[in-house]
């Protein structure tokens, strides 16, 4: 049986007294240098006992005075930052299966840095030494090793981050290069009925990965294929495969099929990114490619709670599914 590491039988003594009541709120604990006479242990593991105390919120330092007490939630195991980039659908269906899958033994707090890289570190500095695990959507953010290797806490990557990232966190997310490609190889019977691939996609955010996979698709079958920021109101190109993010150009393409008396399924076609309860229904069904929020969230969940610091890292690539309705 594996031993608990050395640091623990601290942590243990200041959960027994808060346990019993003999500490609370408020209340100085111990100095490190009354820990090291009270247990045969190494000031560097007294120091972890504190650092793992402080990110689950149990005790607070004060500069020049010592520790103490901050919470009586000993029961709190993992307490835990989710920094988003924005909060959106998709993204309320990650984070409710997230807090469903964690368990009640965790505290989550979530923030957003719209895409704002000052904010994003702003917030990140701000919260250093204050949780244990730290769930991060970088996103496009580039040369973020050195910031990151000063947090001292559990990092994970979630969704979309850039390559010079990949393998030094677990992470999980979408591979967006691999995912449209495979998406189109199994719609192939469906999409021959167009000679071209239009990916509608102009906003910085998004991932041009996608357009990688629909280059590769179009080469090696045959097709057809451009990168275009918007339909604006343009007509409709014929025998052409639209592939959009954005539900605004989801919604032009439809206006424009209307005012120019088109059938999309049968003139054009329609592939909508990330699936709603709403696009089974307009224009008789939109098909989609969409990730699995759920689990990922639930993904992750498990990540941290079953990684130890022995654990290789993780990139896990979370299940996509093409949903070919009316439109394509």
């Amino acid at each position: 049986m594996q031993r608990d590491p050395k640091y623990k039988i601290v942590v243990k003594f200041i959960e027994d007294k808060i346990r019993s009541g003999e500490l609370s709120v408020g209340d100085r604990i111990p100095s490190v240098n009354a820990f090291k006479i009270r247990f045969p242990i190494s000031r560097s593991s007294i120091f972890l006992a504190m650092e793992e105390l402080k990110s689950r919120g149990i005790i607070e330092a004060e500069p020049a005075v010592g520790y103490y007490v901050r919470s009586e939630s000993i029961n709190v195991q993992e307490k835990v930052l989710l920094l988003f980039n924005e909060l959106n659908a998709f993204k309320e269906e990650l984070y409710l299966s997230f807090l469903e899958a964690i368990g009640p033994d965790a505290s989550v707090d979530i923030m957003f840095h719209h895409y704002d890289r000052r904010v994003f570190e702003t917030l990140l500095r701000e919260a250093e030494g204050k949780y244990t695990s730290y769930v991060l959507m970088p996103g496009k953010f580039r040369g973020l090793s050195s910031t990151l290797s000063r947090i001292k806490g559990r990092i994970f990557l979630l969704d979309h981050y850039h390559a010079d990232l990949r393998g030094l966190y677990p992470a999980i997310g979408q591979d967006f290069d691999r995912d449209t490609y495979d998406a189109l190889v199994e719609g192939l019977p469906r999409v021959r009925k167009y000679d071209t691939l239009v990916l509608v996609q102009r906003e910085a955010k998004e991932p041009e990965e996608r357009y990688d996979g629909i280059k590769r698709f179009s080469d090696e079958y045959g097709f057809s294929s451009m990168l275009i920021p918007s339909v604006n109101d343009s007509p409709i190109r014929l025998g052409t495969l639209y592939l959009t993010a954005d539900d605004r150009e989801l919604v032009n393409l439809i206006k424009i099929a209307e005012r120019d008396n088109l059938e999309i399924g049968k003139d054009f076609g329609i592939i909508s990114y990330n699936d709603t309860p709403l696009k089974e229904v307009i224009c008789g069904g939109i098909a989609t490619l969409s990730t699995d929020f759920r689990k990922m969230g639930r993904t992750m969940a498990a990540l941290i709670t079953d990684s130890t610091p022995t654990t290789p890292i993780q990139t896990i690539r979370n299940p996509w599914m093409l949903l070919p309705r009316r439109s394509l």
